[in-house]
């Protein structure tokens, strides 16, 4: 069978071994860079708060403009395309010295000193390797996050209102495990400097045979894409909202609809009107307080950006306020984030239904209506959260929920990872069963260093009976 003969092939020959893992590094490298390019072929920078990158599904570009909305006169190489071209380069140069070392896979490096025949020196390369993942963490730590001789990293703000790149000091206590601390990155890095396991986990996992390095490496991939499709869905340090957009659980638990009526009790303690107090509310917290930029609410139904569901953002409308005939204010439920239609829902403390409503903030400010029909209007377009003045007429909106790229990240690395559980860890317990109990299923003892013959004896082992 194919698969089995090249498989064979990589397990016996050092050469081939390095070729495919260096093909796999370049087709991984080819397709970053590529979707990079790609994303910045349909991105419209014109609105870095009402349409933002994780909205139309790095920060500078050469073209000028920033994520963040300011002018950029000179990005460095350091850009979206800078980086983009840097993983096809990459990619390239991956793609011929993985050609070469398929070509030249009998190097003398390759041969083992006492037979002349190719062999794995899986000590070696195992020492190898951690040595150079120690040297790669602490680099990536000390000057790529501290930024002593690197572009440092983005550093979030608690509502997604200022972040920015800038250094970060390692944080070497308990908090350096929290992982919306950004300290934990740079600390975490230069700790893992020492990757080296001891020797005892060595021996008894028998990580000197191949095909428990196999096994290993396929478990750690299959941990790690979990890992990764976790702190994008629940939100981390590393997955900054500016960037990604907004979690679910941050519309689950009001996070900026709480933070704005902070904001705004502050300044009404100030003596400060209902209408100054919401006109200083900002545009882009406001925005994250969209049930439409929630990344579950639009399912995985629909491809597309976010845009394509009720068009462009345009203006923020301001916020409502309801009152009844008595002028008692009056709350909209918001929709929660798994329903598709809820019911319209205005009550004050005693279950009376109110008729007016008044903006405050926003380009309505200062507006009332009384009229039921545009009240309803407005309460049903209260439900999912701030209103927005959308432009529906740009793109071919059809009202469908998206997600964000949070969403599509998680779900893409979701899918990867169940495949590899139903797929690739039954390769992992098949290829690590094999090794760990090599004595069991060959009746070899596993410690034993004599070459084997098999075949030499009528009866296994048993040198009274030599054929």
């Amino acid at each position: 069978m194919p698969w089995y003969r090249v498989h064979t092939i990589v397990l016996n020959n050092p050469g081939r071994l390095l070729y495919v893992h260096i093909m796999h590094t370049a087709l991984v490298a080819g397709w970053a860079g590529s979707m990079a390019l790609y994303e910045l072929v349909v991105f419209d920078p014109s609105d870095p708060i009402l349409d933002p990158m994780w909205r139309q599904g790095i920060t500078n570009s050469w073209g000028g403009w920033s994520i963040t909305g300011g002018t950029v006169m000179n990005p460095g190489i350091w850009s979206y395309k800078g980086i983009a071209g840097a993983h096809i380069v990459f990619s390239g140069l991956s793609f011929f010295a993985a050609i070469w070392h398929w070509v030249y896979w009998d190097l003398e490096i390759f041969c083992d000193e006492r037979t002349g025949k190719p062999s794995l020196d899986l000590p070696k390369i195992f020492g190898i390797h951690l040595f150079l993942s120690g040297v790669a963490c602490f680099g990536f730590g000390a000057f790529h996050v501290i930024g002593l001789y690197g572009p440092r990293i983005w550093v979030s703000h608690p509502y997604g209102l200022t972040g920015k790149v800038q250094p970060v000091n390692p944080s070497w206590g308990v908090e350096g495990f929290d992982p919306f601390v950004p300290g934990g990155i740079a600390s975490h890095y230069i700790g893992h400097i020492s990757v080296r396991l001891p020797q005892c986990l060595y021996k008894g996992l028998r990580m000197e045979n191949i095909e428990i390095v196999l096994s290993s490496s396929i478990a750690v991939v299959f941990f790690a894409v979990f890992v990764v499709a976790g702190t994008m869905w629940y939100g981390s340090a590393t997955t900054p909202i500016e960037l990604f957009g907004p979690t679910r659980y941050q519309w689950d638990q009001g996070y900026f609809q709480q933070e704005i009526y902070r904001r705004v009790s502050a300044r009404l303690a100030e003596k400060q009107s209902l209408s100054e107090a919401w006109s200083k509310i900002p545009e882009k917290l406001a925005f994250y307080d969209y049930i439409g930029n929630n990344p579950a609410k639009g399912g995985l139904f629909k491809a597309g950006s976010m845009d394509n569901v009720d068009g462009i953002a345009v203006g923020w409308l301001g916020h409502p306020i309801f009152r009844d005939k008595e002028g008692r204010e009056l709350f909209v439920r918001r929709m929660p984030t798994f329903f598709e239609t809820f019911p319209v829902v205005l009550v004050d403390g005693n279950g009376i239904i109110g008729v007016t409503i008044e903006f405050y903030g926003g380009e309505l400010n200062g507006v009332s209506y009384s009229d039921p029909t545009i009240v309803k209007k407005y309460t049903r377009r209260a439900q999912l959260g701030e209103i927005f003045e959308l432009d529906r007429a740009t793109l071919k909106f059809d009202g469908v929920f998206r997600s964000s790229p949070r969403g599509w990240f998680t779900f893409g690395h979701a899918s990867f990872a169940l495949l590899f559980f139903f797929g690739h860890i039954c390769g992992h317990i098949w290829h690590g069963a094999r090794t760990l109990f090599r004595d069991v299923f060959a009746g070899i003892d596993p410690d034993l260093d004599a070459q084997v013959k098999f075949g030499a004896f009528q009866k296994l082992r048993d040198p009274t009976t030599r054929r």
